[in-house]
């Protein structure tokens, strides 16, 4: 038995019918599909190396303690492994439609919370493999990592880890109740044991105060309400989901030649896409940015496992700068600002301090607030954007290679369009969600990502290169990503 951490939990507690809290991803492997069977050896074989796939969550009754991770006595591989096949003709747009539907339902509270379905049917021949994990098991980055593990290195695959597995026989009620009681007991003094040892380096626990001071009054700042957006508000439960695909190469050019991080440029591409979301709604944009919750990663550089340790930064991306270069410079002052901000400092403690909140009324509230934004327009953030590192080297299942990965990221009340971006060998994918009821034209921001990219990568050329001249795209898949870039509105 695990217990959640006060993070881990809040996702599990905000997530209701409209709010769905998984992340997931749409890979696109080299045809033709392996048999099912096989790919569910391959799944079996790295059960032991993810042992949260076998675990499901139990409440504690009365939501006196946070829930807690237990082994599913009657957990079986075959029902998280799903087969289904895509209608002619098996288009980019069919997979879109397939992923958005799949994405619209919430996962068995009573099993383990993922899902892997294996897509086959696709026009070229290829198949794809989406998974599904909810956000209270794994975080971005460390759902990067469990991608890696479950799947092959090289073609040849890898023998199957040796499982001993049986569960543990699975808590009562009454179990659930006593050792949440005696956790709330332990709780008072683990605040005094820190307390006594904060009194040893006053020093550096005045240093910390003072950041996360400083990181609370810039997060606050970012709070103020912006301007009515027509793409914040009430959402529905269904999504929309499409992607838009770049090279490392492009962006890393794109660096070099006007400056910046990798991070600074692929939110400038963003931003021009956003422009041209609100400028097609005939919105008035000059001046205005919008505001984007942008996670950050505070896992250490050894750590490998799949709780969430994330914080989070607010950052403007500045929709209603015409120049594309000027929007770009804009965005990389900012964010470097943002670092010295300490935000994600501050947003880290506000979340551990949950863990010393009751958990019933930590529950409560969090239902509470959601149920309020449901009624209330909520103007302060607008949209999310999650930039996640994967693996840049290629991954294998079934012998078959990994030659595409399209990210998925959930969207909460208010905010009807998300962004993640994936970089995979070489490739950098932008997976969009959307409110389904209320961006029908998702296709207009997918389209005006990759102009974006496009035509940065044409000024960091120099002037031989006219700004939105098209670049090719080395994806070595034989051109998979240019036949996949352009993207159509999702209907």
């Amino acid at each position: 038995m695990d217990r959640m951490s006060p993070l881990d939990a809040t996702f599990l507690h905000v997530e209701d019918g409209v709010n769905h809290m998984h992340i997931a991803s749409c890979a696109i492997f080299a045809g033709p599909a392996p048999a099912y069977d096989d790919l569910v050896e391959l799944f079996r074989g790295k059960l032991p190396l993810v042992p949260r796939y076998r675990q499901k969550v139990r409440f504690v009754p009365g939501g006196i303690g946070r829930p807690v991770w237990v082994d599913d006595p009657h957990f079986r591989i075959d029902f998280h492994i799903r087969h289904t096949a895509l209608p002619p003709p098996g288009d980019d747009q069919d997979l879109r439609n397939l992923m958005g539907r799949l994405m619209s339902q919430p996962l068995d509270r009573h099993r383990p919370l993922w899902e892997t379905w294996m897509v086959e049917g696709l026009a070229d021949g290829s198949w794809a493999l989406i998974s599904k994990v909810h956000h209270c098991m794994v975080d971005g980055i460390s759902g990067t990592d469990l991608m890696a593990v479950v799947l092959d290195l090289s073609p040849a695959g890898s023998a199957p880890v040796n499982d001993e597995w049986k569960p543990a026989a699975e808590p009562s009620d009454a179990e659930l109740v006593r050792d949440a009681v005696a956790e709330t007991l332990v709780s008072p003094s683990e605040m005094v044991r820190w307390a006594r040892s904060s009194l040893r380096a006053p020093k550096r626990i005045a240093a910390d105060v003072r950041e996360v001071l400083a990181g609370a009054k810039a997060l606050g700042s970012r709070l103020r309400p912006n301007v009515p957006l027509s793409i914040e508000g009430t959402i529905g439960p269904h999504r929309r989901w499409a992607w838009a695909c770049s090279s490392l190469a492009e962006v890393k050019g794109i660096r070099a030649g006007l400056g910046g991080t990798v991070n600074d440029v692929v939110l400038a591409a963003i931003t021009g896409g956003f422009r041209d979301l609100l400028l097609s709604r005939g919105e008035q944009i000059d001046g205005v940015v919008l505001r984007t919750l942008v996670p950050v990663s505070v896992r250490g550089s050894g750590d490998h496992t799949y709780n969430n340790q994330v914080s989070a930064m607010i950052a403007e991306l500045p929709v209603g700068i015409a120049d594309p270069v000027e929007r770009l410079h804009a965005i990389s002052a900012q964010m470097a600002g943002l670092k010295d901000s300490h935000q994600a400092v501050a947003g880290s403690v506000l979340v551990n301090m949950a863990g010393f909140a009751p958990p019933m009324l930590l529950s409560l509230g969090l239902r509470t607030a959601v149920g309020v934004m449901r009624r209330l327009p909520q103007r302060s953030v607008n949209t999310v954007t999650t930039n996640v590192p994967g693996p840049q080297f290629p991954l294998y299942a079934c012998g078959h290679e990994m030659l595409a990965y399209y990210p998925f990221v959930p969207l909460s009340q208010g905010v009807r369009v998300g962004v993640a971006i994936l970089s995979y060998n070489g490739q950098v994918a932008f997976g969009v969600t959307a409110d389904w009821d209320t961006v029908p034209d998702i296709g207009v921001l997918v389209e005006g990502i990759e102009a974006g990219v496009r035509q940065l990568t044409g000024l960091a050329a120099g002037p031989a290169a006219a700004p939105g001249t098209k670049t090719g795209t080395k994806t070595g898949d034989g051109g998979r990503a240019g036949r996949r870039r352009g993207t159509s509105p999702a209907t």
